[in-house]
């Protein structure tokens, strides 16, 4: 399992166009993948769990996964959190 924290960068946060963009990197990885805000925890590869989570610019979440290519789908999404969905 691996677990990196990050901060949103962009104002609106997650919202429906950054949120699919997140989904489609988090498919490309075989690991099993979550975000978790605060104590509650979603798949990561689920638009609806994605959103239901209410993620604003500058909330901290954590990615996490578990599987083959674990670390590298972390660091992934994570770049592509900090980069601001390119907003």
């Amino acid at each position: 399992m691996f677990v990196k924290e990050v901060t949103v960068q962009n104002q609106v946060g997650l919202h429906a166009r950054p949120a699919t963009f997140f989904i489609q990197k988090a498919n490309e990885f075989k690991s099993s993948i979550w975000v978790e805000k605060e104590e509650r925890r979603v798949n990561a590869k689920s638009l609806l769990g994605v959103l239901s989570l209410g993620i604003i610019g500058g909330t901290t979440v954590k990615i996490i996964a578990d599987g083959a290519d674990e670390e590298e789908a972390v660091k992934s999404l994570v770049t592509l959190v900090e980069s601001g969905f390119a907003e």
